[in-house]
């Protein structure tokens, strides 16, 4: 199972991160980004019901969402997530405690890091992405080619700084998968469906080159 949500997130390459309050608008942002080819979904631990929303959605739709849980500061709450369903686990620092539950459980394990020693430690816990955080959005796609130069196997998970527009230049960094927030979490059903698809096809136009 570990492998193929591991697999499932670099295959589809974009991730929206859901902050929600109920579990009616995470039912619309979730069918709205399956509808638009995006089937990768964080749900943030920055609100109390994050479990709950986990569990409604993975009941929801099954096996044609993988659903995550995300801001996971301490390793109860990786449990907690894990219990609701939960397929892997994000946060935004790397805390050693949390990639023993992961291991534990097989769940996949992407930490926030900022430093190529945060990065490689990591790996070395057995996280199976690495969270470009919160340095992405600031030194956008080019602070990706730099981590890919010398180490171009480390598995990144980009978080922050994505649009519309420059959504290319991030895939042809080699990122793995991209966290995309208000894009595909704001606004109607149709906005979030378009925004979504256009992020695919960008992905896709990317993809076709290599």
């Amino acid at each position: 199972m570990k492998l193929e949500v591991v697999s499932e997130i670099k295959n589809t390459g974009i991730m929206a991160i859901v902050r929600v309050k109920t579990k009616e608008r995470a039912k619309e942002i979730a069918q709205a980004c399956l509808d638009g080819g995006v089937n990768v979904l964080e749900i943030s631990y920055t609100l109390p019901n994050a479990g709950e929303i986990i569990e409604f959605l993975k009941e929801e739709f099954k096996e044609t969402m993988v659903i995550g849980a995300g801001t996971v500061l301490d390793s109860e709450t990786a449990r907690l997530a894990i219990m609701a369903g939960a397929q892997f686990i994000i946060a935004p620092n790397f805390k050693k405690e949390i990639a023993f539950s992961c291991n534990r459980y097989q769940i996949p394990y992407a930490p926030g890091c900022t430093t190529m020693t945060e990065m490689i430690e990591a790996l070395e816990y057995g996280a199976s992405y690495v969270k470009v955080f919160p340095v992405a959005s600031h030194f956008g796609p080019s602070f990706i080619k730099t981590i890919k130069t010398p180490i171009p196997h480390m598995p990144l998970l980009s978080s922050g700084g994505v649009n519309i527009d420059n959504a290319e230049e991030w895939f042809n960094t080699g990122v793995e998968c991209l966290g995309v927030g208000s894009l595909l979490t704001k606004g109607s059903y149709e906005e979030i469906k378009k925004n979504a698809a256009s992020l695919v096809l960008s992905r896709d136009n990317i993809r076709k080159k290599d």
